[in-house]
């Protein structure tokens, strides 16, 4: 099908900023994060909380969003896209308050270490600990001690989810599901869809590989599978998973590769291609009908594997 008519006038609008623009190549870092920003802020705040405040997870700077009913609906850590390199605690607020507001989940959004002022392990290992330290403190964050945890996040954050599920199997830090949105699952993997949908689409071919040029430290990182979980040896025991993905997206045949990886190894997978539509959508519900669509379906999902 085309691009879905609600979400046109934003690719039209990213497209004729683009051709404007310097090279790729001539843009600095700064400037990418600061038109990532007004990119997303196109979709507003989101809805108000009683109690949105940030802290520290053993050094790791998170920001905790409580709905006012909390007790028993779990918590999900949330970990922010935007290629390991331009995105943040700002850039998702509206998305995490959708979520929590939804969810009835306590969401805890972690500001990872961004390259290229911190390269590849740096986000995983900012990952990895502010997950333990939401496992040590379950009690704190929701007054259960067993409180259930799941893990979600868009494309890189959606990559570092992944790559939490297979840490925490492997630490028998046990939990509820892990919620890919657009995930990125392999550096190396050559799919149609990058090519189909590598111009014009708001994320380009081009951009994928000045994320990764910026984040990885050397070519070989590509090989590990913290930075590819789709290479990783096994997938057996990780926690079960929702994979969502968009037809005009050049990552959208990552996800059914995970997919398809997760479900030989007996894990159970839901997998929902969102028709018409472009990466970011996720982040654009309050003015992308199916944005709201999908963000509704990870709050559904937090909620039932936390029940």
């Amino acid at each position: 099908m085309a691009l879905d008519p609600t979400i046109q006038p934003l690719v039209d609008l990213v497209n004729a900023a683009a051709a404007e623009a310097p090279p790729l190549a001539e843009q600095t870092v700064a400037e990418r994060r600061i038109n990532y920003h007004k990119l997303v802020a196109a979709a507003g705040a989101g809805p108000e909380l009683n109690d949105v405040s940030d802290s520290s997870a053993d050094g790791v700077p998170v920001r905790i969003y409580k709905p006012e009913l909390h007790g028993g609906n779990g918590i999900n850590v949330y970990y922010h896209g935007g290629g390991w390199v331009i995105g943040d605690l700002d850039s998702h607020d509206e998305v995490c308050r959708q979520l929590a507001a939804q969810s009835g989940a306590v969401v805890v959004s972690v500001d990872y270490r961004l390259a290229p002022e911190a390269v590849f392990p740096a986000a995983v290992d900012d990952s990895w600990t502010a997950l333990r330290w939401v496992d040590a403190n379950r009690g704190l964050l929701t007054g259960d001690d067993a409180a259930t945890i799941v893990v979600s996040g868009d494309s890189a954050g959606a990559n570092l989810a992944a790559v939490m599920a297979l840490m925490a199997r492997d630490a028998g830090l046990e939990l509820g599901a892990q919620l890919l949105v657009y995930p990125s699952v392999d550096m190396m993997g050559n799919f149609p869809s990058l090519a189909e949908n590598g111009e014009g689409y708001v994320l380009t071919a081009a951009t994928m590989d000045w994320f990764r040029g910026h984040y990885l430290a050397s070519e070989i990182d590509a090989e590990d599978w913290r930075a590819s979980p789709l290479l990783a040896e096994s997938f057996e025991g990780v926690a079960q998973a929702l994979i969502i993905t968009a037809e005009y997206d050049p990552l959208r045949d990552q996800g059914p590769a995970y997919a398809a990886a997760l479900e030989a190894a007996g894990v159970e997978v839901t997998l929902t291609n969102y028709e018409g539509m472009v990466h970011i959508f996720f982040q654009l519900g309050p003015i992308v009908p199916r944005g709201a669509e999908a963000v509704t379906q990870v709050a559904n999902a937090i909620r039932t594997a936390c029940a």
